[in-house]
């Protein structure tokens, strides 16, 4: 019989929920002690996730008020003083993205000019991550973030499973970027009774290294679909070919530059054997469903009779609940890196783990100056999960 691997969190962490009796004198410690966390969410649901992390450290949210003026100014409040204190600022990403920025932001601001010593920002979904390459004539919208987060007086950020891991070079500050991965690996032992029999699939060709991963940890087989209809990141233009083509236009003589000759997808297939297995598509997020819904269907078609999606970032928008509800997929896994109860309610399908235990953990090691290099443990540098 194989033995079941081990996976790392799980044990070493329990020791951080700490018993009822204890959560007041842990709340005066952490007070004393010199750090609060706060939220700077201004909605009931995007504060779950804070409310899980402040119970596991034993702690108390920080005293503070955000709000939307009529007008749909956001005002900030800070209740209680933070002055030479180790700030840590919890804030998930709802629908309305803008908002939570400006609401981070002026927060963060807020606590700096308000004499706090360090202000670190745990953003467990970093918004505008797709936007990290030049688009035509764009911007770089992700590196504008960063730039704005350092000028409201950001000095740290803990985040999870960046959309690209050279993101980190736009900051001028530490950057933590954690990994869900060994709780949906979990996930997979645990509640997939037949999982040695399943094959980890990416869905498309990108996602290839990420699949990988998955596949070596676990000891299954791997699955690519190639040549999907969407476009892929790769073959969106960028800079590079700004200014457009002219017509007419004027060639220099002598000047004879070779012609790229144009992208043409091959018919869609799967590279790799799912017939009579369990199919387990991995990547980091999921928002519009249509392309999991596909790679589905043609994981179906090749006889794969239980098909999972498993994601960090569980964005579904639009009408991904009722998609995901009438599609071939079983299951979809994502973390609470971002708040979706209310497409829970809208599709059964939608399963969450909870990813608390290693953010308050790292908020734990950074406040007392401990090293974070467990929390990477058995990452190596190859690794894009």
């Amino acid at each position: 019989m194989p033995r079941k691997l081990l996976l790392p969190y799980k044990s070493v962490f329990s020791h951080f929920r700490a018993p009822r009796g204890l959560h007041d004198a842990l709340a005066m410690n952490a007070a004393r002690s010199g750090y609060r966390v706060f939220s700077a969410n201004s909605t009931a649901a995007s504060t779950e996730l804070a409310k899980r992390i402040t119970e596991r450290l034993g702690a108390e949210l920080g005293k503070s008020v955000v709000y939307q003026e009529t007008n749909g100014e956001t005002r900030v409040e800070i209740k209680e003083s933070v002055r030479g204190q180790d700030i840590f600022i919890i804030q998930t990403i709802p629908r309305d993205v803008n908002t939570a920025v400006m609401e981070l932001l002026i927060m963060a601001y807020a606590l700096k000019t308000s004499c706090a010593r360090n202000i670190i920002g745990v953003i467990p979904y970093f918004p505008y991550s797709k936007q990290s390459k030049m688009r035509k004539r764009g911007s770089i919208v992700c590196k504008l973030l960063a730039s704005m987060l350092a000028k409201a007086g950001l000095t740290h950020i803990i985040t999870m499973d960046l959309h690209q891991k050279e993101i980190q070079g736009f900051f001028s500050f530490p950057v933590d970027n954690l990994r869900a991965s060994p709780f949906l690996l979990q996930y997979i032992q645990e509640e997939i009774p037949d999982y040695r029999n399943a094959v980890i699939v990416a869905k498309s060709p990108d996602a290839a290294k990420r699949a990988q991963s998955y596949a070596e940890r676990l000891r299954l087989g791997l699955a690519v679909i190639h040549g999907e209809a969407q476009c892929t990141e790769q073959d969106m233009e960028d800079g590079r070919h700004s200014p457009p083509m002219v017509k007419n236009a004027t060639v220099h003589p002598g000047l004879e530059l070779p012609l790229m000759m144009a992208k043409e997808k091959p018919p869609i297939t799967v590279v790799g054997d799912v017939g009579g297995r369990i199919a387990i598509i991995v990547d980091d997020i999921i928002d519009d469903v249509e392309s999991f819904v596909a790679a589905a269907e043609i994981l179906k078609e090749r006889g794969a009779y239980k098909i999972f999606v498993m994601a960090t970032h569980g964005l579904l928008s639009a009408d991904a609940p009722r998609l995901i509800e009438e599609s071939s997929i079983d299951e979809v896994v994502v973390t609470n890196t971002v708040p979706h109860e209310v497409q829970k309610l809208q599709c059964p399908k939608i399963k969450t783990v909870d990813i608390s235990l290693i953010l308050s953990e790292a908020i734990r090691r950074i406040h007392n100056g401990e090293s974070m290099a467990y929390l990477f443990r058995n990452i190596t540098v190859d690794d894009t999960w």
